[in-house]
């Protein structure tokens, strides 16, 4: 993202605000337009802590399209939130999540964080569906901190994360909805004097049917204030849905593209300056000395503040602090890391690793009998790297800090957190600091951390005004929290019908949750909860004569691992979906018939198999060096099979041709957001696999940005179908589902188009390159290169092209199966 804060900019100089978006049902003939609302909503609020709340109306109106905003949601002043926060509220209040107005304004506030993935129209939209109220009747505002009142009922902290919004919120704000819905109806039903059972309440009004008298709830807020809550209240069957469910446009699309939509990088406030940070390249390390005497002599640079670890340059903008910075002379002491390598790391891991038994996650049956017994046994060892986040926007964040704290503007998926770090870090309570949450350029994990807002307090402590530092993408990606190593061996034994009889999984990784939550988060054994989801219990369900134990690796001091985009089940997806993909071609069967067998009695897992099977050709020809690869999984709460189709080039380069994904993620709340989750989550999961690790020589991240931590680009990116298979269970997760299922298909596809099998990511293209591939090769099963041959020995793969040719004309057999 190009740094956007020069002063020269005149939308800097307006008054910046979390943009909160949100949109009517799309109509055929109509369209959307953004009309805020100031006014009214100082009218009515109930917020706390100062938070400041850019609330957005959406109203339906004609498809011109002159009639949109252009400039996109507008914010409101900290002042007008203020006036209408706490005690000062009137109307309607039956909960944290709504407030109704006496003017009949709708005011729902979201407990979770807009990072891209839609939740604000989503979670909104579960609160109108039972309120009875459009989404173009309503204003939404973000929660403030608060735990007691916005803890996410499965993460069991005020957070965004880990795709458990909506499952989080399923209940929970639908049963605000109803409760509130019931009051209304009931102080209606007692002013006319008339049984509750004869009103009925649509589009924020109450409508007596036999008589034909309305009412606006606004009309009946005082009232309904008045009466006590419902312990029970009655949901919505799902055939019943008028907002749930349906194909509903986002409105804050033409924002972001116009560069009117307010992040937490772009805030600007009254007299503020700006800062950026250089940290010592070891991790551990700490700061030397600085010389700042050509620094200080560039023109608009005001500070140059020293930390413990890091320094900073303050200036008039950020262009002269940048300059400042490059012109200081810093020398650190490295400290215990100085001499870390990732090959020594990995060494360490697999000392590690090697214990005589690890914490048990699970075991059932005798393994070492049954594997000792069994027709034909496999083994493997799989290595995925560190992983940085690389979103789009850098860590950013504007501090001033006064005499009594603090307020801060930034964008967090932790907005509670954060406000205790900082407080912590001034000595003062956390109601002292005021939180005010932007908008999130993309964080897949980031901003679960509070780092960066800790080190913008700890530069705004020595500064007499507001003060916005931001890191460069090369701060970023050298200083990011990164996803852990993972060091996995796995073992099977396959009976006489080459199914699985015995199933041996070790995970080796240092563990984020006791990071994150502490030793109350792990079990009571030791096993990392996170570090073996979906190795466990995997979509086939758990298998016979099973043990799975965990090794906890602890890796050196200041080097923290992080949760990143997925989590734990990226890693162990990868790991169970390669390895029975490897069962597959050694039990001599059709990758995609062998899962059927696996998933006999899983259904849900079965029906999105088969319908990305069909829809992706699966057995259909393909030309010379394609192939196929297909993964089938369930995570968070979702059901999801994906086929990934590759070219590998005689050079070893990769090409996508195609990607089919079916996915059940039980009832959707938005089918059109879900399809965007999952191509975003694939796709980057991809750019993950292809490109991305962090490495460490003499104890310095040697990647800095994206030439050298790239992404997957426009041209490279191929035909996605997303298949929406609508059931009625639960709600599932979607943002990570589509990531975690990347790396293994593209390796099964890879593996399908060269017979080689790819165990360490990301892909390494020397190892595809057509004088590369190993000798030993096993010709693969036909089906699963898209019915096809492969020869198995080097010296003939130029007969190749001949023989696909062939095969494709149906001249070659497609039932011999060599063994591995």
């Amino acid at each position: 993202m190009p740094l956007r804060h020069l002063p020269a900019h005149p939308r800097r100089h307006q008054a910046s605000r979390p943009v909160m978006t949100l949109q009517a049902p799309q109509l055929p003939t109509r369209e959307i337009e953004l009309v805020t609302d100031r006014r009214r909503l100082i009218l009515g609020g109930g917020l706390v802590l100062g938070l400041a709340v850019a609330s957005v109306k959406a109203r339906a109106q004609t498809a011109d399209p002159s009639r949109v905003n252009p400039a996109g949601p507008q914010p409101l002043s900290t002042d007008d939130v203020s006036a209408a926060a706490g005690e000062g509220f009137r109307g309607f209040a039956p909960d944290a999540f709504i407030r109704i107005t006496r003017d009949n304004q709708v005011i729902l506030i979201i407990p979770n964080v807009e990072m891209g993935q839609g939740i604000y129209m989503g979670e909104s939209s579960l609160i109108a569906e039972e309120l009875e109220v459009g989404l173009d009747q309503v204003l939404i505002a973000p929660a403030p901190p608060n735990e007691a009142l916005y803890k996410q009922p499965l993460l069991q902290f005020q957070g965004t994360g880990g795709s458990t919004s909506i499952r989080g919120a399923w209940e929970p704000l639908r049963k605000a909805g109803a409760a509130a819905r019931t009051l209304l109806i009931t102080a209606a039903a007692n002013r006319w004097g008339v049984p509750v059972a004869e009103c009925v309440a649509e589009r924020a009004m109450v409508r007596h049917t036999p008589s034909g008298r309305q009412t606006t709830y606004g009309e009946v807020v005082d009232d309904a204030s008045r009466l006590p809550k419902p312990e029970q209240v009655a949901l919505k069957d799902p055939s019943q849905f008028k907002i749930i469910g349906k194909m509903i446009r986002r409105v804050d699309t033409p924002a972001k593209v116009n560069g009117t939509a307010v992040y937490g990088i772009d805030v600007i406030r009254p007299g503020m300056k700006f800062a950026t940070v250089q940290s010592c390249p070891w991790r551990g390390g700490t700061l030397r000395a600085v010389d700042d005497r050509a620094a200080l002599a560039v023109p608009g640079v005001l500070q140059v503040i020293r930390l413990p670890d890091a320094v900073a340059v303050v200036g008039e903008h950020f262009w002269a602090a940048k300059q400042g910075l490059d012109l200081l002379k810093v020398q650190w002491n490295a400290g215990p890391n100085a001499n870390m390598s990732t090959e020594g790391l990995w060494a360490s891991m697999e000392q590690a690793s090697n214990a005589a038994r690890g914490a048990v996650a699970h075991q059932s049956g005798d393994f070492d009998r049954a594997f000792q017994g069994a027709e034909k046994r496999v083994e493997a060892v799989y290595r995925q790297p560190f992983l940085c986040h690389a979103p789009m926007e850098p860590q950013a964040a504007v501090v001033h800090v006064t005499g009594g704290g603090a307020e801060i503007w930034c964008g967090t998926q932790v907005p509670t957190s954060a406000q205790g770090a900082a407080a912590k870090i001034l000595g003062v309570p956390p109601e002292r600091v005021t939180i005010h949450n932007y908008l999130i350029g993309g964080a897949f994990g980031r901003k679960l951390e509070t780092d960066y807002v800790e080190q913008a307090v700890q530069i705004a402590r020595f500064c007499p005004y507001p003060v916005k530092m931001v890191w460069t993408r090369e701060q970023d990606t050298q200083h990011d929290n990164y996803r852990p190593l993972y060091l996995d061996k796995i073992s099977a034994g396959l009976g006489a019908d080459g199914l699985p009889v015995a199933w041996r999984h070790r995970v080796t990784a240092a563990s984020v949750t006791i990071r994150f939550v502490g030793p109350a988060g792990m079990r009571p054994n030791g096993v990392d909860p996170d570090a073996v989801e979906e190795a466990e219990d995997p979509v086939y369900g758990k298998f016979q004569n099973m043990l799975l134990d965990y090794v906890q690796w602890q890796p050196p001091e200041g080097l923290r691992v992080s949760w990143w985009r997925g989590v734990g089940p990226t890693h162990a997806i990868y790991v169970v979906e390669s390895f029975v993909d490897e069962l597959a071609h050694a039990a001599g069967q059709d990758p995609v018939e062998y899962r059927r067998k696996l998933l006999r009695n899983q259904p849900r897992g079965l029906a999105v198999l088969n319908r990305a099977a069909q829809a992706a050709g699966w057995g259909t020809p393909l030309p010379a060096g394609a192939g196929r690869g297909v993964i089938v999984q369930k995570s968070f709460g979702s059901f999801l099979a994906a086929v990934v189709e590759v070219q590998v080039a005689d050079e070893g380069d990769v090409r996508l041709r195609r990607i089919t994904v079916a996915v059940d993620s039980g009832i959707t709340v938005n089918p059109s957001v879900l399809k965007q989750q999952v191509e975003g989550g694939i796709l980057f999961g991809l750019t993950a696999a292809l490109f991305n690790e962090i490495t460490f020589e003499r104890g310095r991240v040697q990647q800095s940005n994206f030439h050298d931590y790239r992404m997957l680009r426009i041209n490279e990116t191929p035909p996605v179908e997303v298949i929406h298979i609508q059931t009625n269970n639960p709600p599932g997760g979607i943002g990570e589902a589509g990531t975690t299922a990347a790396a293994p298909a593209l390796c099964n596809a890879i593996f399908a188009a060269t017979g080689v099998r790819l165990r360490e990511l990301p892909v390494r293209r020397e190892l595809l390159r057509k004088n590369a591939r190993k000798r030993t090769l096993a010709p693969p099963i036909a089906a699963a290169l898209g019915a096809r041959l492969l020869t198995p020995a080097e010296e003939v793969r130029d007969e190749r092209a001949d023989a696909n040719a062939a095969n494709d004309r149906g001249e070659l057999p497609l039932d011999g199966i060599g063994e591995p």
